[in-house]
């Protein structure tokens, strides 16, 4: 190990809090052990039963980098069932999805919720990962449109989509401000859930110039939530919410509507 010989890096376990199923990752630095790590299956999935997906994800950088780009499934199940809200989502490797499942479904609901109480007929949900927002707040009428850079994780969204017959949903494997600056038409809410970083300036500038009736912003970040918010001069904040998605530590989420002036 000293000389960074080793194979195995990490484990990533994830459970299905629907109905206990797990995918398991092995992420190895190379494919050598593959044939291997491919004859112990049967034995591994006879001890334990509820795996479902199981991938050897292939990391070869001497680095704390927890994940590389080679995806290798060595099952023929390639997402994890999970359901919030009656609502059925897909975890595949390398598709973001909300850690803290029971917090996380009190998010969407509440999205839901706000978004229920609004006159939205054409919705934009960016940033959308597997589509928890977009498929919680999307209706029969509604036109949504969910743009997510992972392909993986549009792969799920596309699948809950079909599960609930909703037919104006749209989920394309674009980047979000790409997207957001080459479209011609203004939706009725924009609902916005970026990474740490938020959601940068380009994209506050067309926001702020296109002008939608509302914007929704999920944030596990405030600070950057906060400067993104500073460059939208022409909207309020109607609503606030924090959420505790991780208990006993200083991080939250928090949820915000914003509507135009």
């Amino acid at each position: 190990m000293a000389r960074k010989r080793g194979e195995l890096k990490y484990l990533l376990l994830t459970e299905s809090q629907f109905d206990g199923g797990m995918m398991l990752r092995f992420v190895l630095r190379s494919e050598t052990k593959l044939t291997q790590l491919r004859a112990a299956l049967p034995w591994l999935r006879a001890q334990l039963p509820q795996l479902r997906v199981i991938t050897a994800n292939i990391q070869p950088v001497h680095m704390a980098i927890m994940e590389g780009e080679t995806e290798i499934y060595l099952t023929d199940q390639h997402a994890l069932a999970e359901r919030f809200n009656d609502v059925p989502l897909w975890i595949r490797p390398q598709s973001f999805f909300q850690t803290n499942p029971t917090v996380a479904s009190r998010l969407y609901a509440t999205a839901r919720d706000w978004v229920g109480q609004l006159p939205v007929r054409h919705m934009w949900d960016l940033f959308c990962g597997v589509g928890g927002f977009g498929l919680h707040c999307a209706t029969p009428q509604m036109q949504l449109t969910g743009i997510e850079i992972a392909p993986e994780a549009i792969a799920c969204a596309r699948q809950s989509a079909a599960e609930l017959g909703l037919t104006r949903l749209h989920f394309q494997a674009l980047d979000s401000t790409q997207f957001a600056t080459a479209q011609g038409e203004t939706p009725d809410l924009v609902l916005v859930n970026p990474p740490r970083r938020g959601i940068s300036k380009p994209l506050c500038d067309y926001l702020a110039q296109m002008a939608p009736r509302f914007i929704i912003y999920s944030s596990c970040n405030a600070q950057t939530m906060a400067q993104d918010i500073r460059h939208l001069p022409n909207y309020r904040i109607q609503r606030v919410q924090l959420f505790d998605m991780f208990p006993h530590t200083a991080h939250y989420e928090v949820l915000t509507l914003l509507c135009r002036l």
